[in-house]
């Protein structure tokens, strides 16, 4: 059982996670190009997937219960990490993009600035500062994502033996 539920917490996490990500960091040069197709699809991706990626910490927690790794630091630090990706993408990247898709034609340049659509957005700036710090949230979560990838590899100071 223990071989299912780590088999499914990993295709969950490449076939969800993945696309979020590459979407994520694909959507500010949509901006910067003013490709408002993209920048939906983008988005679309982003919302859906990030919806699928629910399941990476079900069929994750599931795999650590059926390993007796619950209460491993390595553990406890990824699903913190977790929530902290999590909250990135729910209010920074997709207000963000959100903000983005609804401002307009201001993203072509010499428009208002784009605030007031969530954190990744606020802060004032112009409206080539949107897409730059669209990117940078993005970065954040993907980043997080990584160290994430790392502790599940490496797992420091576990006793299941990596």
């Amino acid at each position: 059982m223990t071989k299912l539920l780590l088999s499914l917490h990993v295709l969950a996490a490449i076939v969800a996670i993945g696309p979020v990500t590459v979407a994520a960091s694909m959507f500010p040069a949509a901006v910067r190009r003013g490709d408002r197709d993209a920048m939906r699809v983008l988005h679309r991706i982003c919302r859906v997937y990030a919806l699928i990626g629910l399941a990476v910490p079900v069929f994750g927690l599931a795999t650590a219960g059926s390993l007796g790794v619950l209460g491993d630091a390595w553990l406890i630090v990824s699903i913190v990490l977790t929530v902290v990706a999590a909250a990135v993408l729910g209010l920074g990247v997709l207000p963000g993009q959100a903000a983005a898709l609804a401002s307009g034609p201001a993203l072509s340049g010499g428009g208002p600035a784009l605030s007031g659509g969530g954190p990744a957005l606020s802060g004032g700036g112009g409206s080539a500062a949107a897409p730059a710090r669209l990117g940078m949230v993005a970065g954040v979560f993907n980043l997080l994502w990584a160290v994430v990838v790392v502790l599940m590899i490496v797992r420091p100071g576990s006793t299941t033996g990596a």
